[in-house]
């Protein structure tokens, strides 16, 4: 399953790499953490099926979710199998975060 270290994240973000970034963690995780990386727009991991023909596959898309397994790899997957070059962030946010990197504050919005 493809996927993309929290670091070579970081490196693509910090050299303006063209790639869209998905949050994909459970509505309650977002609001108790409060946090979000940089640049990325949440959808509700729940509605998929709703949303998933808006994500256009002109770019790259990275995922991620809390832990970085069943939901970003999950999604990924199946991103991958409608034609989208998808990967999911190992780790998750937590991992983003356990490096050090920086979040900025994240509101719940519409799937």
């Amino acid at each position: 399953m493809p996927s993309i270290s929290v670091s070579q994240l970081a490196m693509q973000l910090e050299h303006g790499v063209a790639f869209r970034l998905i949050d994909v963690r459970r509505a309650q995780a977002l609001t108790s953490s409060g946090a979000k990386i940089a640049s990325s727009n949440w959808k509700n991991p729940a509605l998929w099926l709703d949303w998933k023909d808006e994500i256009a596959h002109d770019l790259p898309i990275v995922l991620y979710c809390a832990h970085g397994q069943e939901i970003s790899q999950g999604l990924s997957a199946a991103l991958q199998a409608m034609g989208a070059n998808a990967c999911h962030l190992e780790g998750g946010i937590a991992a983003w975060q356990a490096q050090g990197h920086a979040v900025t504050p994240a509101l719940l919005s519409r799937p």
